[in-house]
């Protein structure tokens, strides 16, 4: 793994070599995409190690290697990308966003695109009313596409219904809206593999019984809401997890700060408290530290970056978080960017049982939209997979 890991450097030095004369920053309607630049190396190398883990996760990816750059180039079954292409993140500062912004731009400059086609536009806040901002915008400026990770699951409808109105496609990633305001959701993974991996986890760390809370982004966000359902929906509906006590789902907004008060507060208010889990990044690395900051005998896990959360993994006292997962969230950017430019195209229209390929996204296989649980298209970018002591070193390296 570790000369594998060496590999993955050396390809990400000379990709980003090669896209250097592309420019690592795009236009943005509001905040400026700079991850885009700082992640272009990572974007690089997240794609060779992923094919390491193949064995561990059904979907592994090439989207910013020097091979990977060669075979798309023909867009391979997606179409040419002509139009501009634009990115709605959450976030600005939150590095799972930043990462997904990294994959978006560097799979479509490895289509064709040019600076002035990609279009990453941060909200100012992490609310839907930002957003709705950027989306009018964007708008405004006639892109072709938007894909926008959504902060609030109905919000914004009617700002998406005037983009299509316009002629506008749109895809959801990461988090969704109404399937009636949007083509099709990129999901990170399916919500039932996720909350029974969350689950199992939160049963195995803390032995089978006691309490345990959930810290979470905001409580609009429908993906932290789906998967959390699904984790209360498993726990009440099994009986291996009987002697399990949910304490709170408290809300840290994906903002530092907050969720390091809320992880305060948990420790507080429940004394015997065991296991928090944390299903968003900024919730778990902020968890993670206050634990370990304060030698707490509660342990963490839920999802992750392993570039944040290397110094917490351990399966001793001394570590707060024995195991945790994630996908690539460069990957799931790099989905996004190929299913943007395949609604333009006309090659899908996010219809159940449309297929395409996303380069050398799922080993270079065709993606298959299919349906969710409700009723809904989505396109599933592979399993969670779970980073513990035995390889968070090599993957910090990565992303």
């Amino acid at each position: 793994m570790k000369k594998q890991v060496v590999s993955v450097l050396l390809t990400a030095a000379m990709t980003a070599g090669m896209l250097a004369g592309c420019g690592s920053s795009t236009a943005s309607t509001s905040k400026s995409a700079s991850a885009g630049s700082s992640s272009s190396s990572s974007t690089a190398a997240s794609s060779s190690a992923a094919s390491t883990s193949t064995a561990a996760s059904s979907n592994s990816v090439a989207s910013g290697s020097t091979e990977a750059v060669a075979s798309t180039s023909g867009a391979a079954g997606v179409g040419e990308a002509t139009g501009k292409y634009a990115l709605v993140p959450k976030s600005a500062g939150n590095p799972f966003n930043e990462r997904e912004a990294s994959g978006f731009q560097d799979a479509l400059k490895a289509l064709g695109c040019s600076d002035d086609q990609i279009i990453v536009s941060y909200p100012d806040n992490p609310t839907a009313d930002s957003q709705i901002t950027v989306i009018q915008s964007l708008i405004s400026q006639g892109v072709s596409s938007i894909a926008v990770a959504a902060n609030d699951a109905s919000a914004l409808d009617a700002a998406l219904k005037q983009a299509s109105d316009a002629g506008i496609k749109v895809c959801t990633l990461d988090s969704d809206v109404d399937a009636d305001y949007r083509s099709v959701f990129c999901n990170q993974a399916g919500v039932k593999e996720i909350a029974q991996a969350l689950m199992d986890a939160v049963y195995d760390i803390s032995g089978g019984s006691g309490e345990y809370a959930i810290l979470s982004a905001t409580s609009q966000a429908t993906n932290q809401n789906a998967w959390i359902a699904a984790m209360k929906e498993i726990a009440e509906s099994d009986s291996k997890y009987a002697d399990l006590k949910l304490d709170e789902i408290a809300y840290g907004d994906d903002e530092a700060q907050k969720s390091t008060d809320q992880t305060q507060a948990l420790l507080t208010k429940y004394p015997d408290l065991k296991v928090i889990c944390s299903p968003t990044t900024v919730g778990i690395a902020a968890a993670a530290k206050v634990l370990q900051d304060q030698k707490s005998s509660v342990k963490l896990t839920g999802l992750g970056l392993p570039s944040e959360m290397k110094e917490y993994i351990g399966d001793d006292d001394s570590h707060s978080c024995p195991y945790m997962f994630l996908w690539n969230p460069i990957d799931l950017g790099a989905l996004a960017a190929y299913t943007s430019v395949a609604l333009v195209n006309g090659t899908i229209t996010g219809a159940v049982g449309d297929t395409f390929t996303a380069g050398d996204l799922n080993d270079g296989n065709p993606y298959t939209i299919t349906e969710n649980s409700d009723k809904a298209s989505e396109i599933i970018l592979g399993q969670p997979f779970k980073f513990d002591p035995s390889n968070i070193e090599e993957w910090a390296e990565v992303y």
